[in-house]
């Protein structure tokens, strides 16, 4: 991260081992940049219907999915001289057709090609679907698709790829699977995202292998999380519902109504949409996180209708070839607001996508570019020839958190940060296309080196927003601090403004750090920024300006109090530096002072905590003499008060710990860290050639 502040705090890194895994290990090797695969053709109707027998895969959908994989044929017309599938009509004539309980023509197309000169081959399985209604987009039509990569002449599977929300999230692979085992996919509800089903809980996904469990794919492990220090964390968007942890999903909307009021849908209701207990009608309108929203029950199998194998529904298996005459899937923009937090907030819906045709991608023709995870492209690039090696790609990666209060601070001054269950929407804004967290991880690959805002938001939280640099050479990019990003429940969250037309100071780091919880928040800026805060924390809100001096300012939102803070007029300097240092020992020489002769201390003598008192006093007196002669141009008087501010923080040390059996031990927490804090910002006051904003 670019302008990062001298704070030097002992931050803990939830990400901390992402410099040494580079490269390899996350996702440093990509399909999206690679040495060039061989040429492919295609399979002749009969080889192409023998593997594609040989491997249809069985489908596992969720008990609340409404949209299964369906021929799209039936809802096709003709529009200027081609065939298109328009929205409304695949849509509504699904939703028509759909009776007893019995999806309308379950379909799975397929497509087989073989490498040049390579006894690799693929068949495709592509399923279609009329709607697509998840937590970070949604449109008309879904493709989504299995690569099953097969070595002709023994006649084993060698790979496994099932496509995952978009190319800018990892896929979920596996390598070398059981050639005696059917490939099975866990549609996600909703988006249809495709998980791997390869161990013996044919319904469940299991992300790493327990006991007898295999893993239900092979992608490149992170290690060296911190708080998963014991497990080992393959980057797949694997099946989070699946896995404990909750999606809130979103009503589409058309022109500012929800689509199933829209006359062109008379068979559309609500009840055809996912159901009401896991849906939320908008991110902001919730207080705070949802905490009821069901996890995955398994409804319909499905299976090809020449398998031998129980199923509640049998597929037709048909070449892709007869539709590959429908020019395009058409319909109109759907939105939702995604919130961009700014000094004016802003809302966006840009990133909702919308689907293509198949046969016009690279994958249709060469499925080697799906490959998502390095591991795995080298491995076949060992194999065969006609697979390329991989290549660096730059990734952005953080763990989404949650900020709450923590019993080691007075009330509603101090915060820790928690996992979260409740799943986020990251967008990088340079490059519109959300992805969804899984288990609070966020992955953004194949970004372009170079500046970017990345923003995340979740059901009942406030928006996150910040600058993140991202350099060239194919290592990940962690944001947030460390690599986490907290968020704050929305009824819990205040907006912090800093900077406007009146800043005293061209702005270019701004950072925010609380007493129990440490750094978390930093990010270039342009003059202005945003944030929200939580409200039971107690903050030290750090500037630097383009000239490098740094700013200093307490905030201390109240609960219950203001829905924005702003610092309208930001300095930098000796003088600002050594005003801060007054206000946090002033604020905290006023709570010790407020126990009175008894109060709440522990029943111990009073005098070491007057004596403590009396210490942040003459704290505050030289900091004040200091800021006064850093404004009046007195350098040497200013450093000289600074001096004096240095000594008489180490006799509050001192007090401290003479008086900390009297002191509520949340209290006195409070005292050390607030001690700290005012001991490194008055030596980059003694440190700063900048006097004051005006000098």
């Amino acid at each position: 991260m670019t302008g990062h502040i001298e704070f030097d705090v002992d931050r803990r890194a939830v990400l901390g081992a992402l410099a040494g895994i580079g490269g390899t290990a996350l996702a440093g090797c990509s399909a999206f940049n690679r040495e060039s695969d061989g040429q492919t053709k295609g399979l002749d109707g009969e080889a192409a219907r023998e593997l594609a027998s040989e491997f249809a895969p069985a489908l596992y959908f969720d008990a609340n999915e409404p949209w299964f994989p369906t021929d799209p044929r039936p809802y096709a017309s003709e529009r200027d001289g081609e065939t298109v599938v328009i929205g409304f009509d695949a849509v509504d004539g699904y939703h028509g057709r759909f009776s007893d309980g019995d999806p309308p023509d379950p379909t799975v197309f397929y497509n087989a090609v073989a490498y040049e000169d390579s006894p690799l081959a693929v068949v495709q399985f592509w399923f279609y679907s009329v709607f697509d209604q998840f937590t970070t987009n949604f449109h008309w039509h879904d493709w989504e698709v299995l690569h099953v990569f097969v070595d002709t002449e023994t006649d084993e599977p060698q790979l496994y790829v099932a496509s995952s929300h978009s190319r800018k999230v990892p896929n979920n692979e596996f390598l070398d699977p059981d050639p005696a085992l059917v490939p099975r996919i866990l549609s996600e509800l909703g988006s249809h995202s495709s998980a791997l089903s390869v161990n013996d809980v044919p319904d469940r996904f299991q992300r790493v292998a327990i006991e007898d469990l295999v893993a239900d794919i092979t992608n490149t492990a992170l290690e060296g999380v911190e708080d998963l220090a014991d497990l080992e964390l393959p980057l797949a968007y694997g099946l989070p519902r699946d896995e404990g942890s909750r999606l809130p999903y979103l009503i589409p909307e058309y022109e500012g109504d929800p689509i199933y009021e829209h006359e062109r849908l008379p068979s559309v209701t609500r009840e055809s949409l996912i159901d009401d207990d896991l849906t939320v009608r908008s991110y902001d309108t919730l207080t705070s996180p949802p905490t009821e929203l069901p996890t995955r029950e398994t409804g319909l199998v499905f299976r090809h209708r020449d398998q031998e194998a129980d199923a509640d529904v049998e597929y037709d298996l048909v070449p892709s070839t007869e539709v590959e005459h429908i020019a395009a899937f058409t319909g109109p923009q759907l939105s939702f607001e995604f919130t961009v937090p700014d000094v004016v907030e802003d809302a966006i819906a840009g990133h909702i996508t919308t689907t293509g045709t198949p046969w016009t991608q690279p994958r249709y023709g060469n499925p080697a570019a799906d490959i998502s995870v390095p591991n795995h492209r080298m491995a076949l690039a060992d194999r065969y020839d006609a697979i390329g090696e991989a290549a660096p790609v730059n990734s952005i990666i953080a763990r989404v958190t949650e900020a709450v209060t923590t019993d080691d601070a007075p009330e509603n001054e101090g915060l820790t940060t928690t996992e979260t269950t409740v799943e986020s929407v990251v967008l990088l804004e340079s490059d519109p296309e959300a992805v969804p967290t899984f288990g609070g991880i966020a992955v953004v690959q194949d970004v372009p080196a170079g500046d970017h805002r990345l923003t995340v938001n979740g059901a009942g939280r406030a928006p996150h927003g910040e600058r993140v640099a991202v350099s060239d050479d194919g290592t990940p990019t962690a944001a947030g601090i460390g690599g986490e990003i907290p968020l704050v429940a929305r009824d819990r969250a205040t907006k912090l403004e800093i900077g406007g037309e009146k800043s005293a100071a061209d702005l270019s780091t701004v950072a925010v750090e609380d007493d129990f919880a440490g750094r978390l928040y930093e990010s270039s800026v342009d003059g202005t920024d945003a944030v929200y805060v939580h409200t039971g924390g107690a903050y030290t809100t750090a500037v630097r300006d383009s000239d490098g001096a740094i700013g200093a300012y307490r905030v201390n939102p109240t609960p219950g109090g203001k829905s924005t803070v702003r610092i309208e007029r930001p300095e930098t300097g000796k003088a600002q530096l050594a005003t801060f240092v007054a206000d946090i020992a002033d604020e905290t020489r006023e709570e010790i002072a407020s126990l009175g002769s008894g109060g709440d201390r522990g029943g111990g003598s009073s005098s070491a905590v007057e004596g403590l008192e009396r210490a942040l006093a003459a704290v505050v007196e030289a900091a004040r003499k200091a800021a006064e002669g850093a404004r009046d141009s007195e350098r040497g008087t200013a450093d000289a008060q600074l001096s004096a501010v240095a000594e008489r923080l180490q006799r509050v040390e001192q007090r401290l710990t003479e008086a900390r059996s009297d002191l509520p031990e949340p209290l006195s927490n409070a005292t050390q860290n607030r001690i700290e804090q005012a001991d490194r910002r008055t030596e980059h006051a003694r440190n700063v050639k900048k006097l004051s904003a005006d000098n």
